[in-house]
């Protein structure tokens, strides 16, 4: 704003050009802080807190981690790739998101113009918002950001650390870019009008099925730990739970790219769905296990915000009831009943079952979507004009169609590329642990603790302390005789 001496400052000036909107910028910029918070410290507390003691501090490290490397990654190649000029039909030409005048010019997603068959006539004008370039790289870092996190969620208490250092940027790269590109930033999947509302297969679907991948690779945690793995600190889990659930109002209402009736509407279901996946996964546990279980209630409002993200704006709000009881239901299934039978599922080591909660649950959003996505909340942000869900009949066939082709893309491409990737990181340094910090734990590896606590996994100089604690949490008292540790 410029400043006036005599009545302060002015509300117009060189820094708010006539293209922007204030309240737009204001909510964009409010939706990506919220996104942010999901990962810091949202997902920061919940890893730290739902894995064993003596895994807390690694598995919040990754989280933390892997937040700041996306961003220095993103700004400087990858942002480009995922919401710039083509490449490829289904990658964008990397270049850095640094100079002053891109970054204060107004938004544009410049391969988003859509056109009729002839090639010449506009469908619909590209994605310009009414608000600056920064605003948008904000927000598309941290969707970027969170669904490394939420991979990292497969490989908790194992991964080489290092491993993981050198991983991140490439997975960024040469999956997450690709993805985003294709349904979001104007690639081939955008311009077929697969729907995507705010990334039930760009962020949820590939971050599931890329951390199976990844813990395929990696390999598993000790026996010890996957035979017992009970969470340090159930309450702070809830609080980190509920910084996710309460930040997916700008993970889905930001994505219209405006504060308009869609985002509304977004927000709302979201909610809606998120509530009703919570209470059918507690239900469940309560008639076939008769206890309700707090991590059980967890995974059912990630599994609902999970599915209702690809079809947030553009399904009704009795559609979001019917997906909260399919996202409370059938991962449920998958969890409890089918991952015991499956031989594949026991022998992978997804450590929160990131598989279940963002890939089953990113594949029934989406193809939610095509059955339910109503034909007016299509045309205020799908593409291609005409859109509807199979519900609606008409097209809507069709569109079920493309909501499974595109799911077989985005599956299909993060198998390979995360599995090459891993193979490449495995030639530089180990994937897992070695057994002696796995034995250990945080100690180990970072030299710290979660708690100040005598427990599991830590090994105490008996000359120091008098004590030894194995790596069963037992403890042995070899204090001089005549001194009593009282423990």
């Amino acid at each position: 704003m410029a400043y006036n001496m005599s009545i302060g400052y002015m509300p117009s000036g060189p820094a708010v050009p006539d293209w922007l909107n204030k309240g737009d910028n204001a909510w964009q910029m409010i939706s990506a802080t919220l996104v942010g918070m999901q990962s810091v410290p949202g997902l920061v507390i919940l890893y730290g807190s739902i894995v064993k003691k003596k895994w807390a501090v690694n598995s919040a490290f990754m989280a933390l981690y892997a937040f700041a490397a996306v961003w220095l990654c993103w700004v400087t190649w990858a942002y480009n790739m995922s919401f710039g000029h083509k490449l490829l039909p289904f990658w964008g030409k990397a270049r850095p998101a640094l100079g002053q005048s891109f970054l204060i010019a107004q938004a544009v997603l410049p391969q988003t113009t859509q056109f009729l068959k002839d090639g010449v006539t506009v469908e619909t004008a590209w994605i310009n918002p009414a608000y600056p370039m920064a605003s948008m790289v904000y927000f598309q870092c941290v969707f970027a950001a969170i669904t490394l996190i939420l991979l990292a969620g497969s490989l908790l208490g194992r991964m080489n650390i290092k491993a993981w250092m050198i991983f991140v940027p490439l997975w960024l790269t040469f999956s997450y870019t690709v993805g985003a590109f294709s349904l979001w930033g104007g690639g081939f999947l955008f311009h077929w009008g697969v729907m995507d509302y705010s990334g039930g297969y760009v962020i949820h679907l590939s971050s599931g099925i890329a951390g199976f991948t990844a813990a395929y690779w990696v390999g598993p945690r000790s026996t010890k730990d996957r035979e017992r793995f009970p969470p340090n600190n159930v309450l702070l889990m809830l609080t980190g739970a509920g910084l996710l659930w309460m930040g997916w109002a700008g993970f889905n209402g930001g994505d219209p790219y405006s504060a308009n009736i869609d985002s509304s509407l977004a927000v709302l279901n979201t909610n809606i769905c998120a509530a009703t996946s919570l209470l059918v996964w507690t239900c469940l546990d309560v008639i076939f296990f008769k206890k309700p279980s707090v991590i059980g209630a967890v995974q059912g409002m990630i599994t609902g915000l999970v599915c209702i993200t690809p079809g947030a704006g553009l399904v009704q709000g009795w559609a979001a009831i019917v997906m909260g009881i399919l996202s409370g239901s059938i991962p449920w299934f998958t969890m409890m009943v089918l991952h015991k039978r499956s031989k594949l599922l026991q022998h992978v080591d997804d450590t929160l079952g990131v598989f279940h909660t963002h890939a089953v649950a990113g594949v029934l959003g989406g193809a939610s979507t095509g059955l339910f996505a109503e034909p007016v909340l299509c045309s205020l942000f799908v593409p291609v004009t005409n859109s509807r869900g199979a519900f609606y009949g008409g097209s809507g066939g069709m569109q079920f169609l493309k909501q499974v082709v595109g799911a077989l893309f985005i599956i299909s491409w993060n198998v390979v590329a995360t599995s090459l990737i891993c193979l490449v990181v495995g030639l530089i340094v180990p994937l897992r642990m070695p057994e002696e910090e796995l034995a250990i734990g945080d100690d180990a590896v970072h030299g710290e603790e979660a708690y100040a606590l005598w427990g599991d996994g830590e090994k105490y100089d008996s000359s120091k302390h008098g004590l030894y604690s194995d790596n069963e949490g037992t403890h042995h008292n070899t204090a001089p005789s005549g001194v009593t540790q009282n423990v």
